[in-house]
């Protein structure tokens, strides 16, 4: 869509105030997003209050509403938690402790709220909201506030962002805290399957979510676990027996291990509790395994945020002022969340009552219709878990008398083994012959191919690197040995899942396809890259790993520097040209500034970015943190760079200067990683199912597909996921430079600036527009989102 860009420059705070609290139970990147609200307040030039201690320091007032600086947020992004405090309020739910907390905010001038916390707290702010004028008229009879004041204060304007770690909010797809959630449930998973695999354990794990299932299935996709017990989808009679006959089927297939994992809401369709106390006694007692039970509790709470959150939350809290900036007393108090990709506004009470729809069909036993109202993320979530945990008995599977071949092809990314495993569980699942390509296309020219089992891919989810191997040899010179090994193992589709070579290799097949009839069969690919510098999608599998190996360094160097103050540290990120890994890793890390290629910069640039760490380092914040992409110019290299930055810095601070490298490939995939990875790859195979049925020429009896629509790639676009075909994304490639030619994650550029302190323009045509909570048929659960 054309429009004109819409800067927020004619959105002036000047004569507003703003109060941020965090309410109700914490989560990790709070911190982050009252860091991006105080820092966007004093750069649109409003006034910035905490509230400290949630709802019970608005109503106590005094010193538990305070006025901040740029410099109270300084190195809060990397602690979890919430600094400014969270607590339970009695008081606040009586009108009393309403009309305190009015009174409070009136006496400093605050009619802006940004509310972080769950649909508890922001329920709470929308009836403070509906009654302010009423509370101010009170106010004003009993003397305590004047005329004048009820008129300057006369509405309340309310902006919420959701903050609970078990994404049990309706209308957003993510909540702050969620994913770095994950990541402590990963971490453990992992920890726990090294000491499982040693002792042949079945091991029962409880996970958090009262009322919501999603920490458990993500996790439950995740691990690859053996069973998952959620509150949504309460498993069917008879359980017991089928989990029994799973776990012991998994034994006799030498899985040294099993995993179950129960959420703490749990219930079986009577609404009875289901226990991991009750899940181990009936594994020992019918099978005699030894069992063992672990109850995460809340260590999910606790720790860093992850990369993801803190980008989540920090654009969020930049929306939320927006937001805030542009209210007016007709606009219904609103949160700010997560669609896809995308930022969007939805009116607070609707998300509300949807997500107490969800808690009311649970109540009543429509299981289905909860998993519904939860919303597409989650039913793909539930689909694709469905799919890859239940392997048919062989009678029970159709046979389509298909191969279909899926190779790796770039550098290693984590993600990849997740997307494999996915591959060729749904490819068994649908009746394909599945076979495994080791070595990219260079294995495959050489004929290191094989079939490729439901069981060879058991525990790949949590494995980093590529186990099929990967090599970034093109196919363009062995075409004819490639299409010999097609044809001497009757391949009639392809996956190739990996980076920019991957898009580049299936071009290749595409255009060879008038000498090879061989590749006349449906190929998809998957972009899998650290660098995310893929056409025709916003994320890449491995870039998340990639982002949380360098955000978790940033950490570390940003610590040494505040112990030794006045230190300046200049990074070195991977990414090729592609500015991605630089960019997001700057904003997640809270850098002074990113060098990228896709922003031209010269000399002055460098000295400005110079003049403005010195003018820090008089402040109490006495570090600096620079991050440079690999490629973002040939002359200004990391060296020259520190170099200058060392003479320019003489007498106000010293430099140091750090190469990342290959650090950034490598670890265990992060849960998005493998989250992703799993449900593009299974949503991929079905593609390739359909397309394998349309193209078969029964009088020929092969497949034959030669339309550009039949060679895709399947990337996530926005809001959904979108199969583009190869010859169409030529024209949105820079070639030379292996980037596409727009790319959406530049629009953030100026975001990190701002809440660096620089001055900048930022385009809010993206944002502004309140949108309504829409209810998803079935049917677009299957086309739409991640």
């Amino acid at each position: 869509m054309d429009h004109q860009p819409k800067f927020f420059e004619n959105l002036s705070g000047t004569g507003k105030a703003i109060g941020v609290l965090t309410s109700g139970g914490d989560a990790q990147g709070m911190n982050a997003a009252v860091r991006a609200v105080v820092r966007m307040g004093i750069y649109v030039k409003a006034k910035v209050y905490f509230v400290y201690e949630g709802y019970q320091g608005m109503v106590d007032g005094g010193d538990n509403i305070v006025e901040v600086s740029w410099e109270s947020v300084s190195s809060i992004l990397q602690v979890g938690g919430t600094v400014i405090g969270s607590a339970r309020c009695k008081s606040f739910r009586t009108r009393e402790g309403r009309l305190q907390a009015a009174y409070n905010l009136v006496q400093r001038g605050i009619t802006n709220l940004c509310v972080i916390g769950g649909d508890g707290s922001l329920t709470g702010a929308n009836l403070f909201r509906e009654e302010w004028s009423g509370l101010l008229e009170e106010l004003a009879q009993k003397g305590k506030i004047d005329q004048e004041a009820v008129k300057k204060y006369a509405y309340l304007n309310i902006v919420g962002m959701v903050g609970s770690i078990d994404n049990d909010f309706c209308g957003t797809d993510m909540t702050i805290g969620t994913d770095s959630a994950l990541h402590r449930i990963i971490e453990v998973v992992d920890a726990i399957m090294t000491t499982a695999q040693s002792h042949q354990r079945t091991f029962v794990l409880e996970v958090m979510g009262r009322h919501c299932g999603y920490l458990a299935l993500v996790s439950a996709l995740a691990c690859g676990a053996d069973w998952v017990f959620i509150p949504e989808y309460p498993p069917e009679e008879g359980w017991e027996d089928s989990m029994c006959v799973k776990l012991s089927e998994n034994r006799a297939r030498k899985k040294r291990l099993n995993i179950i994992i129960v959420a703490e809401g749990a219930i079986d369709c009577h609404n009875k509790p289901i226990t991991s106390e009750k899940v181990k006694d009936l594994v020992v007692q019918r099978l005699g395994f030894d069992t063992r039970v672990t109850i995460l509790g809340h260590v999910q709470r606790g720790g860093t945020p992850s990369a993801f959150d803190r980008i989540l939350a920090s654009r969020m809290g930049v929306e939320a002022v927006l937001a805030l900036l542009e209210g007016t007393p007709d606009t219904p108090a609103c949160v700010v969340s997560l669609s896809g990709n995308q930022a969007v506004r939805l009116p607070l009470m609707e998300c509300v009552q949807m997500t107490q729809e969800v808690q009311k069909a649970m109540d009543e036993g429509r299981f289905v219709e909860a998993v519904r109202l939860r919303g597409r993320s989650f039913e793909n979530n539930l689909n694709t878990y469905k799919l890859l945990s239940h392997k048919k008995p062989d009678a029970e599977l159709p046979k389509t008398n298909f191969n279909v071949a899926v190779l790796n092809v770039g550098a290693p990314a984590a993600g990849m083994n997740a997307a494999v495993r996915a591959a060729v569980r749904v490819g068994i699942t649908e009746g394909h012959k599945m076979f495994a390509v080791i070595d990219g296309f260079e294995g495959f020219s050489r004929g290191k191919i094989k079939e490729i089992s439901w069981g060879d891919v058991g525990g790949w989810t949590g494995q980093g690197g590529s186990i099929l191997g990967t090599k970034r040899t093109l196919p363009a010179k062995y075409l004819e040995k490639i299409a010999d090994q097609m044809r001497t193992n009757n391949i009639n589709a392809l996956m190739v899942i990996g980076g920019f070579e991957a898009y580049e290799s299936c071009l290749q097949l595409h255009e060879a396809r008038s000498r090879f009839e061989e590749f006349c069969v449906p190929i998809c690919v998957l972009p899998a890259t650290i660098s995310n510098n893929v056409p025709g999608t916003d994320f890449s599998i491995g870039a998340d790993t990639a982002l949380n190996a360098i955000v978790e360094t940033c950490d570390r160097i940003k610590q040494s520097a505040s112990g030794t103050k006045r230190r300046v540290f200049i990074i070195e990120t991977m990414g090729g040209y592609c500015g991605y890994l630089a960019n997001m890793g700057a904003l997640a890390a809270g850098a002074d500034a990113a060098y990228i290629f896709e922003e031209q910069f010269d000399i002055r640039e460098l000295q400005a970015n110079v003049e403005h760490l010195t003018e820090k380092m008089k402040t109490s914040i006495q570090r600096g943190l620079v991050l440079r992409n690999e490629n973002c110019n040939e002359n200004y290299t990391t060296d020259f760079i520190y170099q200058l930055y060392s003479e320019e810095g003489k007498g106000v601070f010293d430099c140091r200067k750090n190469v990342l490298g290959h650090m950034q490939q490598g670890g265990a995939p992060s849960p998005f990683d493998r989250n992703f990875g799993t449900k593009i790859s299974a949503k991929a195979m079905q593609w390739i199912s359909k397309k394998l049925k349309e193209t078969y020429r029964k009088g020929a009896g092969k497949v034959f597909a030669n339309t550009d629509d039949s060679v895709c790639l399947l990337g996530m676009r926005r809001r959904n996921l979108v199969f583009q075909p190869v010859a169409e994304l030529k024209n949105e490639t820079d070639f030379v430079h292996r980037i596409p030619m727009e790319q959406w994650w530049l629009k953030l550029r100026p975001l990190m600036k701002i809440l660096a302190k620089y001055k900048t323009s930022y385009d809010v045509s993206d944002s502004g527009q309140l949108e309504h909570v829409a209810m998803h048929s079935p049917k677009e659960a299957e086309t739409g989102a991640i």
